[in-house]
């Protein structure tokens, strides 16, 4: 392959469960053959390829007959241990026939969110890629709680792009590319080939999961999109429902690119604005929000109210009051009870409250991102 993805290194491929896995047919082994194929042609030409797999607890379901609908929690997680082992034979067999060898990688959300366990799981898939292996990462769903319920492979997706320094990401989705409406809904809906940037009129234009096999929407690679782009990773939508999808793509088949950011973060602020799930949120004021956007840090004055359980070292979003808009990300300098204690404080009042010397700010600028 030499088209569309010649200039990209290091891919990250993301498989949703409805590629994957029919409800009553089980595996679709054609698809995954053709797709495998398309991967060896990658690495032929120099591509190092990563695979993040949805469809474990797909492929338990079916395996298992299960029901149609929803099921409890320790239904999922059943299901899920049964569909891995399905899953990870069914990956090692696809690339066997391309002589590639396979390496499962399991993690949870958590194995992202804590900075130690983070560096051990890039740690491990570098180790495999310089090994020639592909590592085809899932998340663990054996013993996810919240990620089953809430959960979608596409921001882990792009945890895991960022976390890899990779150039690009491909979701391959059930349809190719973001629309400006639903075109399901709106027969003048226009497909958007280039997002430059995602504003929040692009965020706006993203759905919801319509699958009970796959549990994210466009809402949810659309904040795949900003996780990746901001780390310096860019990021396709393609539809993967046809042979060969790489192949597709790398041909000239329609898609939806979101550019990387020309001013990508550092390794360790990527790692904070990739936090999926913040332990708390600081709602602030507009004169705050400047101050943040300015390149200050956030000072307990422009605080005017404090969410959540959360310690010093938590991930907490700040979000502008009334609108509750998102201006940035960052590390608690405070514990929650502290912090409630000093919001709307001015520095020189903080020892009095606490009893004991401040520190800097309740989110210094080192630890912070600012969303744009």
């Amino acid at each position: 392959m030499q088209g569309r993805l010649a200039s990209y290194r290091r891919i990250v491929v993301k498989i949703g469960s409805a590629l994957l896995v029919d409800r009553k047919a089980g595996l679709k082994r054609a698809w995954l053959n053709s797709l495998a194929r398309d991967i060896a042609a990658l690495r032929r030409d120099g591509h190092e390829i990563l695979v993040v797999s949805s469809g474990a607890v797909a492929m338990g379901r079916t395996v298992l007959d299960m029901r149609s609908g929803s099921l409890k929690l320790e239904e999922n997680q059943a299901a899920a241990a049964v569909g891995q082992i399905a899953l990870a034979r069914a990956w090692d067999e696809a690339l066997d026939e391309e002589g590639i060898t396979t390496g499962q990688v399991l993690v949870t959300i958590d194995d992202t969110e804590s900075r130690r366990r983070y560096l051990n799981a890039r740690a491990t898939i570098g180790a495999l890629l310089r090994m020639g292996a592909v590592p085809v990462i899932n998340e663990n769903d054996t013993v996810a709680t919240n990620e089953i319920r809430y959960g979608d492979n596409d921001r882990l997706a792009a945890r895991v792009a960022t976390m890899m320094n990779a150039d690009l990401l491909i979701i391959l989705s059930d349809v190719d590319g973001l629309y400006t409406a639903s075109p399901a809904l709106d027969p003048d809906a226009r497909h958007l080939a280039e997002i430059e940037a995602i504003t929040p009129e692009i965020e706006a234009m993203a759905g919801e999961a319509a699958s009970e096999l796959s549990r994210g929407g466009m809402r949810t690679k659309v904040e795949a999109g900003k996780i990746a782009t901001q780390a310096g990773t860019a990021m396709i939508i393609t539809k993967g429902a046809v042979d060969n999808p790489l192949s597709a793509l790398d041909g000239g088949a329609a898609c939806s690119l979101f550019h990387a950011s020309t001013a990508p973060v550092s390794a360790w602020k990527s790692w904070i604005a990739g936090q999926l799930e913040p332990q708390g949120r600081l709602i602030v004021d507009e004169g705050a929000a400047r101050a943040l956007r300015s390149g200050k840090s956030l000072l307990p004055a422009g605080v005017r109210g404090v969410e959540g359980a959360f310690q010093r070292g938590d991930t907490l979003a700040v979000v502008l009051e009334g609108s509750r808009e998102e201006v940035a990300r960052g590390l608690a300098g405070y514990d929650a009870d502290e912090a409630g204690l000093i919001a709307g404080h001015k520095t020189p009042e903080i020892e009095a409250i606490l009893g004991h010397a401040p520190r800097a700010a309740m989110i210094h600028r080192d630890d912070m991102v600012v969303k744009v």
